[in-house]
């Protein structure tokens, strides 16, 4: 597994919305976690979720991803992990499928609004 040091900011703030890059399933060491595409769509969404934290949000504040998978054979199994952590009303959502850096075969942004709460 490879491990990179990104240079960006996890994410930013601009009045009542926050803007989250692109998160892709690193683990605390830095690496891809193991696993296959659910593991990895809960890791990203783990790591959106911890990002948001610091702004004092969280999931029920996203009120947008973008999803880029590098196997559009995986999408039924994302649909289903990601459904399983934005219950009730989820985000607008786009998907595409994309060469992803390093092992990973899922990436989520998400975009935050304060005012907002599913």
């Amino acid at each position: 597994m490879s491990s990179i040091v990104p240079h960006y900011s996890p994410a930013r703030a601009a009045g009542d919305w926050v803007f989250v890059s692109g998160q892709l399933p690193f683990g605390p060491d830095r690496t891809v976690i193991a696993g296959g595409i659910r593991e990895q769509t809960a890791q990203c969404l783990a790591n959106i979720a911890a990002i948001l934290a610091g702004e004092g949000l969280g999931l029920e504040h996203v009120v947008k991803t973008t999803v880029w998978l590098s196997r559009t054979a995986d999408f039924t199994e994302f649909n289903a992990a990601y459904a399983a952590v934005f219950v009730g009303r989820p985000p607008a959502r786009s998907t595409v499928r994309a060469d992803l850096m390093v092992d990973a075969r899922v990436e989520i942004e998400a975009v935050a609004f304060r005012g907002a709460k599913a």
